[in-house]
């Protein structure tokens, strides 16, 4: 069986890798929205803006390489508060968050954002060294 701490250094890793492919999905979003403006102008009435956004984020969401990692990291939320029905929260926030951080870096590596990676390198080593130092 799995024990807690795996569970959340699994959830982080979950989180952490989604935030990446969440952040390139917006990204095309956002090339598709920019390349598909035809009106210039913003909308005026509070109910035209209104309707602007959730047209906006409905698009986001029909976006299926922003809304697939979206539903893993929804799932992962799911596994986290689970988790914390057994864990005490001063323990499960660090961990997952931290390797949440450690994860997320990685993977935008992985998937070629300019990074600096010899500081992402560091900063990922101090993350585990904190998280290894907050099992023990």
């Amino acid at each position: 069986m799995i024990s807690d701490i795996e569970k959340m250094i699994a959830v982080g890793l979950v989180w952490g890798a989604t935030n990446a492919i969440m952040r390139r999905g917006a990204l095309i979003w956002d090339k598709k929205l920019g390349s598909s403006s035809t009106q210039p102008n913003k909308p005026s009435s509070l109910h035209q803006r209104l309707l602007a956004t959730c047209k906006n984020w409905l698009n986001l969401l029909l976006t299926w390489q922003y809304s697939v990692p979206f539903l893993i990291n929804l799932s992962a939320s799911a596994t986290f508060f689970a988790i914390l029905s057994s864990t005490p929260i001063s323990l499960a926030v660090p961990v997952t968050n931290a390797t949440t951080f450690a994860a997320t870096a990685v993977a935008a590596m992985l998937l070629g954002e300019e990074t600096r990676v010899g500081l992402a390198l560091l900063g990922t080593f101090f993350i585990v060294l904190g998280v290894w130092i907050c099992i023990m």
